[in-house]
């Protein structure tokens, strides 16, 4: 019994550490971003790979393949598909987080029946906050998601 309860504490611990990795590559991003001066952008090339871009061009725009750098550690990898809305987060100078497809926010989701703590992410233009799935059948969107 006690091998089974180990199991789905470690599910439900990899799908939280996944989350709270997400968010904190993304606060890096915002924080590079005014650092630096310039824009910062962040996409999935698959729905279970993170990829970070710093724009070294200076010209606002997110060139896929020239103008722009790939961070070192990127890409990312990860465990459980994401779902989302598609597009790219752009990490604005100001602060501001601007997704491309959804530009005035987005949510994130990982959708499993291991029931962890934290499954979702709600992106604004000026938060970017952690929560938990209201429903793992329903809709990923901002409000299926009991944000903390």
């Amino acid at each position: 019994a006690l091998g089974f309860e180990f199991q789905g504490w470690i599910a439900k611990y990899r799908v939280e550490s996944q989350l709270k990795e997400l968010y904190v590559d993304f606060m890096n991003a915002r924080v590079s971003a005014m650092q630096r001066n310039r824009e910062f952008y962040a996409d999935f090339p698959t729905v279970s790979s993170l990829r970070i871009r710093e724009d070294t061009d200076e010209n606002a725009v997110y060139d896929d393949c020239e103008g722009d750098t790939v961070l070192t550690t990127y890409p990312k990898n990860f465990q459980y598909p994401v779902k989302w809305s598609g597009g790219t987060l752009i990490f604005k100078k100001t602060g501001i987080v601007q997704p491309s497809a959804t530009p005035l926010g987005t949510t994130l989701c990982v959708f499993t029946k291991n029931d962890p703590d934290y499954d979702c992410m709600v992106i604004s233009q000026t938060r970017i906050n952690i929560g938990k799935l209201r429903d793992i059948e329903g809709l990923c969107n901002a409000s299926n998601c009991r944000q903390e």
